[in-house]
């Protein structure tokens, strides 16, 4: 084998030095890093790692091995049915179960018998403990509410009460504010009160009132909160449950009628009504009541107030929700849909569900917080047919036509119900008049005025129903007349005429007076306004509007009156106008509507809470 050839010394040297000169370089250079390194901030901590999934991934395998009986150590009996559960699992969501497994003797059972509560509401909880998860529906509601309040498991009660506030309606709510007020669910009780304060007229219709407690009615027809169009409501519910079981209920007659405000009655169905009710004639207090009521109306004193004050001389202050300013379809300068309102509060336009179809030279009447849009021109025929909105939906349904094609009609709501007065037919002016009673669900003719009156306006005052002014054409005049029609009676009488004749005019009401703004006499459009005084049977000017305006929708609200739209005989107008009787000046609303709107429909209702 060839030997290696030895190194050369000199080299061997060499590359000795030169290694020990990299060493003391290398080893400096880690001394001057090592210097610099301390010198820094000192580095942070990694954060852990963390499984954000970890948690539902472990109680996925908990409730599985629940499912398959695997490990768990407590069965809860209820009637005849067998729960099994781990206890920590129990414990670590339900403080009753905490309490239950690590202070009392269960803690050392394997075997629990739970008394007073629902199999099935047990049964939907402890799942719920395991999968996160549970539907509330209206089966179910009333049993896992209070299981839920019991196991004090706060979200799944707050879910139910959640449910049960979003089906609040006027069959059930009287049922669920006993539900809740019984499981002490405050904020639910507080929800259903002002839902029945807001809905007292539809609620007392339904057959959960008529099974009331007398100081559950008491209770209920005291609020000062309640949203009545007038007293006669809250009058007719009691006569209403009295009568529903005589011989028990006769006896509490008085201490209802103590909170019925007769003296907010009209005089008229003070006099016609109830003073001769059969069940509170013999009825000594029930007469002082009357008295009182009358004397209410009867009597002034010097500072020109009423001369009888008691607590149920009080007009109700109903909350309620805000206020809109509905403009339903008109001529813009065609038939249209469309349907805006202005948000009294926030003073700001809201576009609203169309109409099924186009309409103009409609009626429009709010009942039960419900508005009907009735008649008027589709924009090819004089129609009969009637629409029912609902602002709480936001949806539009059919409802019973009128007996006659009617456009440019007058539309007014009386007693509860819908009348629709005069109009166009397509071929003539019409004399005729119908009413709708929503409670037999038909129309049906009432006397006939005495005149054609087409482009009428109709107002309701002191319970008598006038129709002012329009087109008779016949003698194609514009008319100054007016009629006024008793309901008892059935029958049209003439009343004084105005100043003016009016074909097209609004007639709004306020403090009992009626208005008539607007209007046209031929070619002449108006911008003047006359009142109305039945007291005095006397027509007197007002201010003027500061626009010409015929066929303009005219409605009141809070003591003034709005004017909407209408046309100025050459185009049709985008602004509201608002009447201050108090000041007698006119102010226009500081936004218009996004389209000019002739023959629209108007009304004020209430704003539904998901309103924009």
């Amino acid at each position: 084998m060839a030997e290696m050839l030895p190194q050369n010394p000199v080299e061997e040297e060499e590359t000795e030095a030169n290694q020990l000169l990299l060493r003391h370089a290398s080893q400096s250079s880690l001394d001057e890093s090592s210097q610099r390194q301390s010198q820094r901030e000192p580095a942070p901590d990694r954060p852990p790692y963390r499984n954000t999934s970890h948690s539902a991934r472990a109680f996925q395998q908990m409730f599985s091995m629940r499912r398959e009986r695997a490990l768990c150590d407590v069965i809860l009996e209820v009637d005849t049915r067998e729960i099994y559960a781990h206890k920590v699992v129990l414990a670590s969501a339900s403080p009753y179960f905490r309490a239950m497994f690590t202070s009392f003797e269960e803690s050392r059972q394997n075997r629990v018998k739970l008394q007073e509560m629902d199999p099935t509401a047990l049964e939907a909880l402890v799942d719920y403990i395991y999968s996160s998860e549970i539907r509330v529906t209206e089966n179910n509601v009333q049993i896992l509410l209070p299981a839920s309040n019991l196991l004090q498991l706060g979200d799944v009660r707050d879910a139910c009460c959640e449910f049960l506030q979003s089906h609040l309606h006027p069959t059930n709510c009287l049922g669920i504010r006993s539900f809740a007020d019984l499981h002490g669910c405050v904020d639910l009780k507080t929800n259903a009160d002002a839902y029945i304060e807001l809905n007292f007229s539809e609620v007392v219709e339904c057959e959960e009132f008529l099974t009331l407690t007398a100081d559950q009615v008491i209770q209920l027809i005291s609020c000062d909160r309640l949203s009545v169009a007038n007293e006669e409501k809250v009058y007719e519910c009691v006569l209403r449950w009295i009568n529903y079981d005589l011989p028990a209920r006769e006896q509490h007659l008085a201490d209802l009628m103590s909170q019925v405000r007769l003296p907010l009655l009209s005089r008229d169905f003070l006099v016609q009504q109830v003073k001769k009710e059969p069940l509170l004639q013999p009825n000594a207090a029930c007469k002082d009541f009357l008295i009182e009521a009358l004397l209410y109306h009867l009597s002034v004193s010097n500072d020109g107030g009423p001369a009888v004050e008691s607590l149920r001389t009080k007009p109700r202050q109903p909350v309620g929700l805000p206020k809109i300013l509905l403009v339903v379809g008109g001529q813009a300068p065609k038939a249209i849909r469309s349907v805006e309102a202005y948000d009294l509060k926030q003073e700001k336009w809201l576009s609203l569900s169309e109409m099924p179809i186009k309409r103009c030279r409609c009626g429009v009447a709010v009942l039960d917080g419900k508005v009907y849009t009735v008649g008027g021109f589709n924009g090819c025929l004089r129609i009969r047919t009637v629409d029912l909105y609902n602002p709480q939906t936001d949806t539009w349904q059919g409802c019973v036509n009128m007996e006659v094609r009617r456009s440019t009609l007058g539309v007014a709501v009386l007693n509860d119900c819908i009348y629709a007065v005069g109009g166009f037919d397509g071929c003539t002016g019409l004399n005729t008049a119908e009413v709708f009673d929503p409670r037999v669900g038909e129309w049906k003719m009432i006397e006939p005025m005495s005149v054609r009156r087409s482009s009428v306006g109709v107002g309701v005052v002191n319970g008598i129903l006038y129709a002012v002014g329009g087109y008779d054409g016949a003698s194609r005049h514009c008319l100054s007349s007016v009629e006024a029609y008793n309901p008892e009676l059935d029958r049209w009488t003439m009343v004084a005429e105005m100043n003016d004749r009016r074909s097209g005019t609004g007639v709004g009401v306020l403090d009992g007076l009626l208005y008539a703004v607007g209007g046209h006499d031929g070619p002449t459009v108006r911008k003047s306004v006359e009142v109305y005084n039945p007291l005095i049977n006397t027509w007197s000017p007002v201010a003027n509007m500061s626009t010409c305006r015929r066929n303009a929708g005219v409605v009141a609200h809070h003591g003034l009156l709005y004017v909407v739209g209408g046309d100025d005989g050459a185009m049709t107008l985008k602004t509201v106008e608002v009447y201050n009787p108090k000041t007698d000046t006119w102010t226009l609303l500081p936004t218009t509507m996004s389209t000019g709107r002739s023959y629209a429909g108007v009304a004020v209702i209430d704003r539904a809470p998901g309103q924009i």
